[in-house]
């Protein structure tokens, strides 16, 4: 019962050290039961199935974390929030379960730099491979408290994974050597090692936070809020109507010195979409345009879905939907800016949500659950991709804006690839109605902020049902206009040239933390002991 009890603790904690709500102070205590239960067990002799309780209690701590913080993700589909929650809470659970095993042959040190590693490189993992999630990657969790977290310029969100393993570690260690010797000092030694990597940090991002000022340059952008239900009216209406609606909204502030105006993504998305190759010669493309026609400086960045249909088997991509024998359509999540120029300039979004745009490992999967996982709410097709971030060079300007589509906003390292490209803001066209008026969109929100933060980039968040927002390269939010309300906003942004240690260097945290882990990994299992 105190094992269960314990790990019930842990989830507990981490889940109320969670965004929006959660209190992050929390999260550096929150392994401590489980990392205790897994000593008990390892040092307890007279139990059997060790290894199963453990992995037992270990799924247990994190099912709470995952259900209570995600499982928003039940109002697009019951049963993508059920493998989501399902099987990240079994990788959690794994990764307990191997550092057991090393901890079992090495020494307690070893074992517990091995844990904080093999979770970093986890992480990692959820950054990159085909079921990829990092929505729950630890360092998001101080994404409501950007004052302590300025320092994120310099180490991205695995700064803050590594910085509240380190306090769990630490405190975890006194509290063993505590219970072998009853010295008082082990405790108080450990307090005070505790307070300083907790404040150290905290005191210097504060400092930052108050001396750090961006460039003197602005733009000035408008947002727009046309809060079209996706399940009753999005996919019903015209793409001429929505398009009357964007302009309507966007009268409202758009003036002849605005030079940035941002949708949200797919917003014009009518049967299919856009035929791409035609796409220069669309009513949507000359609905924009004429548009655009009254206001010389504008450059309006449109959410649009588009598609490709092909004949040929030669031209067939991976990521092809196939509707007979003879025809094949590719469909993009895409921003397209539109200005005074003739050409438009087009992106396809890249990071594509697991299920609803991109079916993982095909080949495996399809033949078991057939297309079950492509049917989480939304345009439930496989999107096809690039490969580049483009950064659009804004008419009449000297600078670049991010196209950041949705999703791709949950990810540090792939979003500094916008900045490498020249790309001097950020414009995060999201759709998060889907989750209904739940912790989805405000953590959604809240995520935004650490991108400001690791790229000291203004932000332009344009949400179709909200919360859109302009977001300060500190990571403030500076407007906001509220879920489900209809309406625009408009700011001057500064527009920053400088490129952060993030940006440059991406995930070295990570990276540094694979070598590490492999390291210590091999050593335990693989070398010879001396004779």
């Amino acid at each position: 019962m105190k094992h269960l009890l314990l790990a019930l603790a842990t989830g507990l904690l981490l889940a109320l050290g969670w965004p929006t709500y959660g209190f992050p102070v929390l999260l550096f205590v929150a392994f401590i039961p489980l990392l205790y239960v897994a000593q008990q067990l390892r040092t307890t002799h007279s139990l059997k199935y060790k290894g199963w309780r453990l992995f037992g209690l270990s799924y247990l701590a994190f099912f709470i974390w995952n259900f209570i913080t995600t499982n928003w993700l039940q109002y697009a589909d019951m049963f993508g929030a059920s493998f989501a929650i399902l099987v990240n809470s079994l990788l959690m659970a794994f990764i307990i379960l191997i550092y057991q095993a090393v901890a079992k042959r090495t020494t307690t040190n070893k074992s517990l730099c091995f844990l904080i590693t093999l979770w970093i490189c986890f992480e990692k993992l959820h950054l990159g491979w085909e079921f990829s999630w990092p929505w729950l990657n630890l360092g998001n969790a101080f994404s409501e408290y950007p004052k302590w977290v300025q320092w994120y310029e310099l180490t991205g969100t695995f700064g803050g994974t590594l910085w509240i393993w380190l306090v769990n570690v630490i405190l975890f260690k006194a509290l063993i050597t505590f219970f072998e010797t009853s010295e008082h000092r082990v405790l108080k030694r450990a307090t005070i090692q505790t307070l300083a990597i907790i404040c150290i940090p905290i005191a210097g991002s504060i400092v930052r936070y108050y001396t750090y000022t961006p460039e003197s340059n602005t733009i000035e952008a408008v947002v727009l809020q046309p809060n079209i239900d996706p399940y009753s009216e999005k996919y019903n209406a015209t793409n001429e109507e929505v398009g009357v609606l964007l302009e309507k909204l966007a009268t409202e502030k758009t003036t002849q010195e605005t030079n940035l105006l941002v949708t949200p993504e797919t917003v014009l998305a009518e049967g299919y979409g856009v035929d791409l190759p035609r796409f220069n010669s669309s009513k949507e493309f000359f609905q924009a345009k004429a548009f655009v026609y009254n206001y010389p400086n504008l450059n309006y960045l449109l959410g649009f879905q588009f598609y490709q249909k092909h004949t040929r088997e030669a031209d067939i991509l991976p990521t092809s939907n196939q509707y007979n024998e003879h025809l094949w359509v590719d469909f993009y999540n895409s921003a397209a800016l539109i200005n005074s120029d003739k050409t438009p300039l087009i992106y396809h979004k890249s990071k594509l949500v697991v299920g609803v745009e991109n079916f993982p490992y095909q080949s495996i999967l399809k033949p078991i659950i057939g297309d079950a996982m492509l049917d989480l709410g939304g345009t439930v097709a496989m999107k096809t991709t690039q490969t580049e971030r483009s950064a659009f060079l804004l008419k009449n300007t000297n600078y670049k804006v991010a196209p950041v589509i949705c999703y791709e906003s949950v990810y540090g390292e792939y979003v500094t690839g916008y900045i490498r490209n020249g790309a001097n803001v950020l414009a995060i066209m999201t759709n998060d109605a889907w989750w209904g008026n739940t912790q989805g969109h405000k953590q959604h929100l809240s995520l935004a902020r650490l991108r400001a933060i690791e790229t000291r980039r203004a932000i332009a968040r344009s949400a179709n049902t909200g919360i859109s927002a302009f977001i300060s390269p500190k990571g403030e939010l500076l407007q906001t206009l509220a879920y489900d309300t209809q309406g625009s906003l408009k700011a001057d942004i500064p527009v920053n040239t400088n490129l952060t240690f993030y940006v440059k260097a991406g995930d070295y945290i990570a990276r540094i933390s694979m070598f590490l882990a492999l390291g210590i990994f091999f050593i335990t299992f693989f070398r010879k002991e001396k004779k």
